[in-house]
């Protein structure tokens, strides 16, 4: 009887965090890490639903990539419409995807805002260092790995550009913050595979970015 109560407890755990990486919108299970005072999670959010159940569009050609932004839809895309580089690094979602009313990310949770990035930096001693502390400590090109002493765990998962063309996987990783700076541009934030720091920069609502959760 002992032997078959810790087979089912095993199962569970196993099912919650296979729900945590791949699976739609559910009951926010999520492999997440304590910084400071926020709860981040660690992985790049993968999900194609939004929390009300609703199918998030994916774009697999650069042309559906660029009429969904252009419309300002939400869509989502593995970098190099390869599901292998969506098993490693997550998805890609363009910010209307992340500012959709329905929610991106499942109950519990939300898409960080630029305040709750700056917090996290701050945190790890500014940002001119915090880089090198969120970065994982493998994957990066030309042994620009971090320390990921943060446990963070960042991967450096490239982006979409407006126009459809993959940019950087493998030497940088993009995050996208929410809400938007109310213009054509939106916040994000950028780790090289070159230096420590944490880039900040404005970018086109229509590119496609990874993201990052905060609990909250």
């Amino acid at each position: 009887m002992k032997k078959i109560t810790l087979i089912i407890l095993f199962s569970c755990v196993v099912f919650l965090v296979g729900q945590s990486q791949n699976t739609a919108n559910n009951d926010g299970a999520f492999p997440s890490v304590k910084i400071g005072n926020q709860i981040w999670s660690t992985e790049n959010l993968s999900v194609v639903t939004f929390r009300n159940g609703d199918v998030i569009p994916e774009a697999k050609t650069a042309k559906e990539w660029e009429t969904y932004g252009a419309a300002g839809e939400a869509a989502w895309c593995y970098y190099d419409k390869d599901s292998v580089n969506g098993n490693k690094y997550g998805r890609l979602y363009n910010l209307y995807a992340v500012n959709d009313p329905r929610g991106l990310s499942p109950k519990g949770w939300h898409v960080p805002s630029d305040v709750e990035w700056s917090t996290l930096e701050t945190y790890l001693g500014g940002t001119s260092v915090a880089g090198v502390k969120m970065k994982s400590n493998k994957g990066w090109k030309k042994e620009g790995n971090g320390t990921n002493s943060s446990n963070f765990s960042a991967l450096p998962g490239g982006f979409r550009s407006n126009n459809g063309t993959f940019i950087n996987i493998g030497s940088n990783g993009y995050w996208w913050s929410s809400p938007d700076n109310g213009s054509t541009l939106a916040w994000c934030r950028n780790l090289n595979y070159d230096n420590t720091s944490v880039g900040r920069r404005n970018n086109v609502k229509s590119g496609g970015f990874s993201v990052r959760l905060v609990k909250d």
